[in-house]
């Protein structure tokens, strides 16, 4: 009798877990990961000849609840067209009845990987810009990710932003944009409705999330009172993730208390933070911290308004999170215009020389 190794069991195993895909366009090509309720694989569309992702039920639903709220992450998907939230191509179902739905191949890395081997933190900010675009673009749309964590952050190889995982994603208002009626030829569920139609409710109390990114009032389970804030407070975190090269909660409390009229940033002063890669710039402190504010009438009112202070601060203009004294005003002022102060001195440093030499 010949007895398999180990390594050749895992191989069969692994073969045998893999997704039946005929009687589809797609051929499998590896699996890539998973999230949420499937797992996600590489797979080549044989009719448009491009590499696709894949998102797979994990296991047969007889109920249909898990069927319904992944198709429904792909209609929301759907209607989120925006450069920086992954388009969805197509759904369906396998033949073990398995839904799933395709979308663009994303060829990069995690934001929690990039942000290792990224020292600029200009860079770091941009990035985060492009986060916030896409949050915004989402919000303006009634639809809450309520999952933003640099791991559901993918940064292409020519710069791409891309929010990713939007499987407990809440929408907002009834009526909204992503509960339009279901265009022709959509999918059904093993219970024969679609997606839409598949009212996917989550119940007073159940904690949707990540720890350490979750806003206070969602990690108490008050599903009903979340809004735009609750995303804000993720941002936050992420943004307080970049700056630090720590994990969420690496920052001190804020060390100035923000003022309703002057506020401002200087981009010199430091907080040095033990156990953190980098000292984390006071503006930027005060940014992270305002958006994690235990109490959401006091965050920033949107994923704009945030990404606008962030701005400022990569200008060199006062931001509205903090209050910078008069000498940090000098010092961001002398940093914003340093080219121009530097040429006024080098002008002023040859005019003096060119007159003591003409005195001689």
């Amino acid at each position: 009798m010949n007895w398999l190794s180990d390594e050749a069991i895992a191989r069969l195993q692994a073969a045998s877990a893999l997704p039946d895909l005929s009687g589809t366009r797609y051929r499998l090509i590896e699996r890539v990961g998973s999230g949420g309720m499937g797992t996600v694989y590489a797979a080549e569309d044989s009719v448009l000849g491009r590499r696709v992702a894949l998102k797979i039920l994990d296991l047969p639903d007889v109920r249909g609840q898990l069927s319904s709220r992944l198709l429904r992450e792909a209609h929301i998907l759907a209607r989120l067209e925006h450069p920086g939230i992954v388009p969805v191509h197509d759904a369906g179902t396998l033949a073990d009845g398995r839904v799933f739905y395709a979308m663009k191949f994303v060829e990069g890395e995690r934001l929690d990987v990039l942000a290792k081997r990224t020292d600029s933190l200009p860079d770091r900010l941009r990035i985060f810009q492009r986060i916030c675009e896409a949050v915004a673009f989402a919000h303006a749309r009634d639809i809450l990710h309520r999952d933003l964590k640099p791991e559901n952050i993918m940064v292409g190889s020519f710069g791409e932003v891309l929010v990713m995982d939007w499987g407990v994603a809440k929408i907002l208002r009834e009526g909204s944009g992503a509960q339009e009626a279901q265009p022709p030829g959509a999918v059904p569920t093993p219970q024969g409705k679609t997606a839409p139609d598949v009212p996917v409710k989550t119940e007073h109390g159940t904690v949707l999330g990540t720890p350490g990114y979750m806003a206070p009032e969602q990690a108490r389970g008050e599903i009903e009172s979340l809004d735009e804030r609750a995303d804000v407070f993720s941002l936050g975190a992420i943004l307080e993730f970049l700056i630090t090269g720590g994990k969420a909660g690496d920052l001190p409390e804020s060390r100035s208390s923000p003022a309703k009229d002057e506020r401002s940033i200087a981009k010199q002063p430091m907080v040095k933070l033990p156990g953190v890669k980098r000292p984390a710039p006071k503006a930027l402190d005060a940014i992270a911290r305002r958006a994690m504010a235990k109490q959401p009438a006091e965050r920033y009112a949107s994923a704009s308004e945030m990404e606008q202070d962030v701005a400022r601060y990569l200008d060199g203009l006062p931001v509205s999170a903090y209050a910078e004294n008069i000498f940090e005003k000098m010092a961001r002022w002398a940093t914003r215009y340093r080219v121009a102060i530097g040429l006024v001195l080098a002008y002023l440093v040859v005019r003096a020389l060119l007159l003591l030499w003409l005195k001689r």
